[in-house]
């Protein structure tokens, strides 16, 4: 088979509508390397990178109740930090780059699941919202950076 490993896809196709973070970032365990005294975090087996998780909700009005939320693992060195929330919104908006997807069958229920893997995560791209009833989101956030950029000519802003 040509196809072995994960499969390289675009953020907007995993999650068209976008998508929330409803979780803290955490650093995976490694449950078989783990004893009851020692924790040993799990690294990815290609990169050797560390594996940290989040959890989202898929924003896919059509997603069932049970497909709405999702784990991502990304693989990076360092913890990743979330984007700033935005004001008037419970969840925070993210993205992810370097994203891939690896088929798998489920070991309790026997189905075809996905495990989702990113590179990094970041704050949405404004323009990348694509449904109307986020303009106004879109508006916001445009109005947020603008106002940014204009207090902060005396002062540096942390990337």
């Amino acid at each position: 088979m040509a196809i072995q490993g994960p499969i390289a896809i675009g953020f907007d196709q995993v999650f068209p509508h976008g998508c929330y973070l409803i979780g803290e970032v955490q650093q995976v365990k490694d449950f078989d390397a783990s004893t009851a005294t020692r924790v040993v975090y799990a690294k990815d087996k290609t990169t050797g990178l560390p594996v940290w998780q989040v959890s989202v909700v898929d924003a896919d009005p059509e997603a069932k109740a049970s497909q709405k939320s999702v784990t991502v693992k990304i693989l990076t060195e360092v913890q990743p930090v979330p984007p700033p929330p935005l004001p008037g919104l419970p969840f925070t908006p993210v993205e992810f780059d370097g994203m891939t997807v690896t088929p798998y069958v489920g070991q309790d229920t026997g189905r075809l699941a996905y495990s989702l893997r990113a590179r990094a995560m970041r704050a949405p791209r404004t323009t990348a919202i694509p449904s109307t009833k986020h303009t106004a989101l879109a508006s916001a956030s445009a109005k947020d950076a603008t106002a940014n950029t204009a207090t902060s000519k005396d002062k540096e802003i942390a990337a």
